[in-house]
């Protein structure tokens, strides 16, 4: 199989616009979304879409291994779908409507360009790109296209954070000048490789233009931390934060990045597992730290203003003012009622119908990642860098 760029996404690439859906929905229409890439962040993707109570099936189920398609089939939604390794023949179904995309990440830009020039709404999956150059062929064929692409930054449509961002930028917090935040996961004890049939595999299909190399279990299942299909924490956990933080601050892209990295425990891995970072934005400051062999205390941000502090993860957030003599305990606290996934994905499948602009439109994914990639940037120029390089 030819796996270069074919004449699809080459002129889609090059800026002209691609056929739209001209289907007309109605309030009871069932949308047929087709799967690409079924592992266990699109299980999860999939539960969030059903727990939004639209009406939608699955058409088509795109993995190159098998046992992952069947997985998805097993879902009432996805009895009549059907099944390809090769993500295109789910492009060519006229029937489907949109595409999930939750493949590794060297596959994201090439497989959104084809299904925007397929005429196919598009949920990308974070980070949207695997380069920072690859941000410029995302952007051109989306806003080149009359498609929808709703890139997976769920913060963007979790209520408390949607509430905490309007308390940043309404003032609340003072004047800001540093955030932290922060991310611990233990691959150690909880994200240990699963086994996998390589005669049900196509290993070929899932390296496609990454260099050619055997087959590994560590890669297939941590591919994250591989520089052919990942960029580690940074375009990762990373990218969830600093997407909130260039929101909330009405800033898209760092001056300077700092970045120490170490290879501690992981010493297989292409990217750290231990890592400060720290991002200098014109008049504030971001910092990052986090392992991945110890999980305690999870992830978060902290926003600290001259006023206020503001403490937020995905379980809820809390203020703190400044100056409140011998009291320690939030002047303000709001907790979490739903995943956020779930109006992510519930704003996505409304926007497919009303055609308006997702809550995390193709630039903010550009930039979310473009800040991990600069920092992954420094990583490997002695630990700083300059931006944009001269």
């Amino acid at each position: 199989m030819n796996y270069k760029t074919d004449r699809r996404s080459f002129l889609i690439a090059g800026g002209l616009t691609a056929v739209a859906s001209t289907r007309a929905f109605g309030a009871n229409d069932r949308l047929r979304i087709g799967v690409i890439g079924a592992g266990g962040r699109m299980q999860s993707l999939l539960s969030s879409a059903e727990n939004t109570g639209l009406p939608f099936e699955i058409a088509a189920i795109s993995d190159v291994y098998t046992p992952r398609r069947d997985e998805v089939k097993t879902r009432p939604s996805a009895a009549m779908a059907a099944t390809h390794v090769d993500y295109r023949n789910v492009l060519d179904d006229n029937t489907v409507d949109a595409v999930i995309i939750a493949t590794p990440d060297h596959w994201h830009v090439r497989i959104a360009v084809d299904a925007l020039a397929a005429g196919k709404d598009v949920y990308l999956e974070k980070p949207v790109t695997h380069t920072i150059e690859e941000g410029a062929t995302l952007g051109r064929a989306v806003r080149s296209s009359k498609q929808i692409l709703q890139c997976g930054m769920q913060q963007r449509s979790w209520v408390h954070f949607r509430n905490a961002v309007d308390l940043i930028q309404g003032g609340s917090l003072g004047r800001i000048t540093q955030v932290r935040t922060y991310w611990w996961q233990n691959y150690g004890s909880s994200w240990a490789p699963k086994p996998v049939d390589v005669a049900q595999l196509d290993w070929k299909q899932w390296l496609g233009g990454a260099p050619d190399q055997p087959f590994s279990l560590e890669k297939y299942n941590r591919w994250r931390w591989y520089w052919d299909f990942g960029g580690g924490a940074m375009t990762d956990l990373f990218a969830h934060w600093i997407d909130v933080v260039q929101w909330a601050m009405k800033a898209d892209e760092p001056t300077t990045a700092f970045m120490l990295g170490d290879k501690y425990i992981f010493k297989d891995w292409d990217c750290p597992d231990t890592i400060q970072a720290a991002l200098r934005y014109p008049g504030f400051g971001v910092v990052y730290e986090g392992m991945m062999s110890s999980s305690i205390d999870d992830g978060g941000l902290e926003f600290r203003g001259t006023e206020a502090t503001l403490k937020i993860s995905r379980a809820g957030m809390s203020i703190f003012r400044e100056n409140v003599k011998g009291d320690r305990n939030p002047v303000s606290r709001e907790e979490s009622f739903e995943d956020g996934t779930t109006p992510h994905m519930r704003n996505f499948f409304d926007c497919i119908k009303t055609r308006r602009q997702p809550n995390a439109p193709v630039e903010t994914g550009i930039a979310a990642a473009r800040a991990g990639h600069i920092a992954n940037l420094a990583y490997h120029h002695a630990g700083k860098i300059v931006w944009p390089l001269k």
